[in-house]
Formats: structure tokens, sequence, C-alpha cells
């Protein structure tokens, strides 16, 4: 692969599961990938060792008291060292990156991938919520702008090597599948009761603690849902969610012909990563194998929309349009936090991002303004509404 450039990447979140995979995927393909910029929320420690070993041209903190540490182990070394969300959205947009891969957690994410895609960089997304909050926006200015995003989530990278030779064909629908998490099967009463360390232990997939729980609830295949919407130009009615335990086929899209394609493998995300880092390359790499043999059976059921309302919110606010589903990710990442910190329980998350879905100020035709208010707004809902169940 001769005519491969060599690819320079803005990791933002490289401290996270994402972010570390993706160092994984960079260092196993040294020829095609070299690091330009690190950044991370707080982890200071693994920050610094990640770049002691990588030697990026520069590194930010978002945590500014963690500032003076990162400094004085990487300032010896040449590497340029920052502090602080500014600065996250600001070296994004330096002519020594080519691809910026986008796996910060949240809403946060948003602001570092417009400025990303203003300069005109790649987008690897791994941040599904830019999406979510401000699909139009984002998909907008990435047209006026030439950029490209890729996806990075399993689900979406499935469906978009699945549409890989086939942009001319229009989808009639693609089908999200959903391993159901630690809960499948479970009712209201056991849910009840569930504690956080049990919906961190996902049967499947090694997450960070946030995707983990939203897992748990199904709120990360709503927000998958919205995030689809955009990515492949769909309404919510071409776009189904099927539960699929064992997570080999990560999603399907079928045509107007009534054919169905699926992209399988085994539950690893540097599958996705590498492949949207390489795109349109196929990179050669050592990832274990699939075999049949080993997942005689697949099965596939329906979700339960009753048990698990977080998906039919997500839905509810893709319907809606405007600013509803910007109301729903910052109200599900206050609740989450919230259910993380044991101030409330794993149903009363699903209560809060109704409540703020129905008392939200409401905005049909959200302006970047707009959604940074409402984002602020409904945090303090939904903070109020947490105080009122303690």
């Amino acid at each position: 692969m001769t005519d491969f450039p060599k690819r320079r990447v803005a990791i933002l979140g490289s401290t996270g599961s994402i972010g570390t995979q993706a160092i994984d995927v960079i260092k196993a393909n040294p020829d095609r990938f070299a690091v330009e910029v690190l950044t991370a929320n707080g982890n200071a420690d693994l920050l610094i060792k990640q770049a002691v070993d990588l030697k990026p041209n520069v590194v930010v903190i978002c945590n500014e008291d963690r500032y003076d540490q990162v400094f004085a182990a990487l300032d010896p070394l040449d590497i340029k060292v920052y502090a602080g969300a500014a600065a996250i959205a600001s070296v994004v947009q330096m002519d020594t990156v080519d691809v910026v891969l986008t796996a910060m957690v949240g809403y946060a994410g948003l602001l570092p991938t417009i400025r990303a895609i203003e300069a005109g960089k790649t987008i690897a997304l791994a941040n599904k919520e830019t999406l979510v909050v401000a699909g139009e926006l984002i998909t907008k200015l990435a047209r006026d702008k030439g950029v490209n995003i890729l996806p990075v989530d399993s689900e979406h990278s499935a469906i978009f090597q699945c549409l890989v030779g086939e942009f001319q064909n229009p989808i009639e629908k693609i089908i999200l599948t959903a391993s159901g998490g630690p809960f499948r099967g479970k009712d209201r009463d056991f849910l009840a009761n569930v504690t956080k360390a049990q919906a961190l232990k996902h049967p499947n997939w090694s997450m960070g603690a946030k995707i983990t729980i939203d897992s748990a609830s199904l709120m990360n295949k709503g927000l998958e849902v919205i995030e689809a919407k955009w990515l492949f130009g769909l309404t919510a009615e071409q776009i189904d969610v099927v539960v699929h335990p064992q997570s080999i086929i990560h999603s399907l899209v079928q045509f107007e012909d009534g054919s169905l394609k699926a992209q399988m493998g085994l539950p690893d995300m540097k599958l996705p990563i590498q492949f949207a880092l390489g795109y349109p390359y196929r990179l050669k790499s050592d990832f274990p194998r699939f075999s049949f043999l080993d997942y005689p059976t697949l099965t596939f059921e329906q979700p339960d929309l009753k048990t698990f309302r977080n998906l039919q919110l997500a839905f509810d606010a893709l319907n809606r349009g405007g600013n509803a589903p910007c109301i729903i990710n910052a109200a599900n990442e206050i609740a989450v936090d919230a259910f993380l910190h044991d101030k409330i329980g794993f149903l009363d998350m699903a209560d809060i991002v109704e409540s703020c879905l129905t008392y939200a100020t409401f905005v049909q035709s959200p302006t970047y303004e707009d959604y940074v208010q409402s984002d602020t707004e409904v945090r303090q809902l939904a903070g109020e509404r947490i105080k009122s169940k303690v």
C-alpha cells in the first residue's frame, strides 16, 4: 500500500477506553500513523505516560489543576503542554493534524469537533453526543467544509462498512443491534434495586463507566439511533433496533430490493477504530478472528421499550426534533453521574430524562448558542430533579 500517506492524529480523550485502544492501533501501524496531539480530562498520570511513549507535539490536560504536574513531566521532552477546554478546541485546528479522533465523553466533545471541521480536518467520530446534540449543525458544517465524518461506534462503523460500494443505492432501513446489556430480560421490580456495580458489568464490551451505564439502560442505543439519522440521512422510520446478545452482528443495512448486508466480527473496538483511521483502506491486523463454530447460535429479540424507557425517549426526541435530543443528552449525563455517585436508583434515570424532555425549553430551529443554553438549562433542571429524589 505504497500510496498510503502517514496520517497525523489528534486523540481527544486519549486516556479513556477508545483513546487507549486507538493508541494500540497506532502503535501497531507506525508506518501509517503518528500521534500529533493527546488530550485528557483529568488523568494526568496516564496522559504523561502516553506522551513519554508516543512523543506527540502537543498535550492538553483539561483539568487546569493538573497542568503543573503535566508540564513538569513533559516540558523537558520538548512537548508543548496546555490546559483547559478552550485549548482542546484550539489545538485541533493545527496545520500538523490530519485526523481528529473525538473520543471525549459527552457534550464536551461538541465544540472541539466544530473547530476541527471548520479547520477542514477529517473526523473519526467516537463521541456520539456531538451528533445527538447538534446533528443538523454538524452535518451541514461538514458538507460546507467538505469534511468526512467517519464513524467509530461499532454499530455505525458496521453500517458504514456495509455502505461502501453502495452509496448510489438508497437505504430502505438500517437495523442497529444491541447486546441488551447486563439486565436483558429483567423486569422493573428487579431494576429498582440494582447497584452500579451490577450495571457496570457489561457482558460483551469493555467500555468507560458512562457508556457502560448507558448500555445497561439502553440509552446508549437511543443515542446511536439519533446519531444514525444524521450520519446516514435517515428518518426515524428507517431505523430499527434489535437485541442481539452475542454482539457478533454489529448492524445491518436493508436496501430497496430487500437485500440485507451485515458486518460481523468479535466484539473488539480496535477494528472500527482502525477502519476509521485507515479509511478507505483496510489495514492488516492481528486481531482475533471470528469462527462460526464458536458461535453456533445467533439470537435476536425485540427490545423491551416499557422496561428500558430510555430507548423510547430517544425515539420521541428524534421525532420531535429541534433541541429535544440535546435535552435528553444533558439530562442523561447528569442522571448517569448521579447514579454512579449513589444519589439515585437505576430507574430514576429515565424518570429524570422524561421530566426534562417534558419541561425544558423547546427550540424548533436551534443555533449553536441555543444548544449551549439548552445544555446549561437542562443540567440545572436535572439537578433539581435529583435533589427531590434524595
